[in-house]
């Protein structure tokens, strides 16, 4: 059965005027809003400074820095769904991310249901548990779109470059703050906000990561990253769907008008974004 393109009504929390059918063109969503992060660059071939890697946070990186960084670094391409990180298991490489894709990491429950913590692309990095020195770590990371790029370091020579001190460590302790930011701002939208502003939260983070207008969805995905049942998650995109917000056909969702998908999400994407955006600085 089609996920989101199956007759359901509103839920009653929905905001009216998005609960009613309404027919658009399809708008450009190229333009960013004051919360969008800025497009992508296309990845560069040289590999000769971190400007020139598509992950912000080794682009943060000097010409210098990043040269001694680079032989440590080994550029990989995980697979859709491909575990990178396992709880409990020890942490062998830290990933940078870079663009056209995400990661997502989850907690697992004891009964084996999964919910997304964290949503990571190129502004980030996931190994946090080598930063603090652990053996393992307490998430589970899972490719959720095919990146562009993705580079990785060896736990051993992370450690290593975060002991130095220096502009990496910077750069990397800048952005754990910013997560644990992230994170917690989560925590708190889970709690009290609607279903439907969350999934509007989601789909805008994710659009900024991909940087297209189309990308793989499951409905398997949506309900893990929710933490709701799939027939809520039904509902919920189909009054997206519905609104003319997005569209869902065979897995693939697309987002037709990005400026009301915002108007339905709430105000945690506008922080959390505001967070992340900030460039890493070298002290």
């Amino acid at each position: 059965m089609t996920l989101w393109t199956r007759e359901t009504s509103a839920a009653s929390s929905f905001p009216l005027h998005l609960a009613m059918p309404i027919k658009r063109k399809r708008q450009s969503t190229t333009i960013p809003s004051a919360d969008r992060p800025p497009p992508q660059s296309k990845p560069r071939s040289a590999r000769t400074s971190g400007a020139a890697v598509p992950n912000l946070l080794l682009a943060a990186l000097s010409s210098e820095d990043y040269r001694e960084l680079a032989p440590a670094l080994e550029l990989v391409s995980p697979r859709l769904k491909e575990i990178l990180h396992k709880p409990g298991e020890p942490v062998q490489h830290v990933y940078f991310p870079g663009g056209g894709g995400f990661l997502s990491v989850l907690t697992v429950l004891q009964d084996g249901r999964m919910v997304e913590v964290a949503t990571v692309g190129r502004e980030g990095m996931v190994g946090s548990a080598a930063i603090a020195h652990a053996g393992a770590g307490p998430g589970l990371t899972m490719v959720q779109a095919v990146m562009d790029t993705c580079h990785r370091i060896p736990t051993k020579a992370f450690r290593r470059e975060m002991d130095r001190r220096g502009p990496f460590y910077d750069v990397m302790t800048q952005y754990a703050q910013a997560l644990v930011g992230v994170v917690m701002q989560f925590t708190a939208c889970n709690a009290v906000h609607s279903v439907e502003q969350r999934l509007a939260r989601w789909l805008l983070m994710a659009h900024d990561r991909v940087g297209r207008d189309e990308f793989i969805l499951t409905q398997e995905f949506v309900a893990m990253m929710l933490g709701a049942a799939r027939p809520t998650v039904t509902v919920v995109a189909g009054t997206l769907q519905k609104a003319g917000l997005i569209t869902y056909r065979h897995g693939r969702v697309t987002i037709v008008d990005r400026g009301s998908l915002e108007q339905a999400s709430c105000e945690c994407y506008g922080v959390a974004t505001k967070l992340l955006r900030t460039p890493p600085r070298r002290r």
